[in-house]
């Protein structure tokens, strides 16, 4: 069993791989990597062509959503995108802040921040940051953001309830984030769970759905909602890599199934009032 030190570096060198490489190069091998003949993230994609703000230079083709169309984001925003890749949600949420916003975008890959550096740059965006760091201690102060967005990332971590630690700690009172990840309901096949490159395709590294709710729970968030929700069918000449036929059979009949969703939470407010213990005002 790999260690979370383990599993991040694994998910470090595999995006290192995936910024050098074009999009059509990611949506014709399996996770990015030459190693099938069919993908995992397209598999999850959802189709960013009409959405305000869109470039597909930025676009890797590694998402599973499109949280930035359900984030409500609103003029002047100060916005933060983790796992920011080559900044295809940091540019959407631009258009939707506009001039008078700000957004970060948080990523723990050299050459992932390189190449959106090099995007917002090249689009003329003064107002769109980059910014290199893990997203389980952000490199960014306590109440700032007014919206954080996420696509297919959380479920590369391995310490999730850090990461909802640190979305706490960052959003500004009354703020609120809509995030898109892999979830599960049932148990994956063993083999599944114990490969690497599934790993690092989203795949093995989704936690079951009710725990990924209560880990938002726990951290205080209020309202929270499921915005949207599809099923992820794993094509068979990808299972065929590790499971033999009658597993996959198996499989297929079974319980498990795997979801893209969306999730919204907000910050609650700070109370204004003295209901500390002990203060004898409530």
């Amino acid at each position: 069993m790999r260690t979370e030190s383990e599993m991040k570096e694994l998910v470090r060198q595999k995006y290192s791989e995936i910024a050098l490489q074009d999009k059509e190069t990611n949506q014709s091998s399996c996770c990015g990597s030459g190693c099938c003949s069919t993908e995992v993230y397209n598999i999850m994609t959802d189709d960013y062509s009409a959405v305000e703000g869109y470039q597909p230079e930025a676009d890797l083709g590694l998402g599973c959503g499109l949280p930035t169309q359900f984030a409500k984001i609103r003029k002047g925003d100060v916005v933060i995108d983790l796992g920011s890749g080559a900044g295809n949600d940091c540019f959407v949420a631009r258009a939707e802040t506009g001039d008078a916003g700000k957004v970060i975008g948080i990523d723990f890959t050299p050459a992932m921040i390189a190449k959106a550096r090099l995007n917002a740059e090249k689009l003329g965006y003064h107002n769109v940051e980059f910014r290199e760091g893990d997203i389980e201690s952000m490199p960014v102060s306590a109440n700032i953001a007014d919206v954080i967005v996420s696509n297919c990332v959380l479920n590369l971590v391995p310490n999730k309830d850090a990461v909802f630690k640190e979305i706490f700690r960052v959003l500004k009172p009354g703020g609120h984030f809509s995030i898109s990840d892999v979830v599960l309901s049932g148990n994956l096949p063993e083999a599944l769970v114990k490969d690497a490159e599934m790993y690092a395709g989203c795949v093995a590294g989704a936690v079951q759905k009710d725990s990924y709710l209560e880990f938002i729970r726990k951290n205080g968030f209020v309202h929270i909602t499921i915005q949207k929700e599809k099923a992820i069918i794993i094509p068979d000449d990808i299972l065929r890599n590790y499971m033999p036929a009658e597993e996959i059979e198996a499989f297929r009949k079974g319980s498990t199934g795997i979801f893209s969703v969306t999730v919204y939470a907000e910050k609650p407010l700070q109370s204004s009032s003295c209901c500390t213990p002990g203060a004898g005002c409530c």
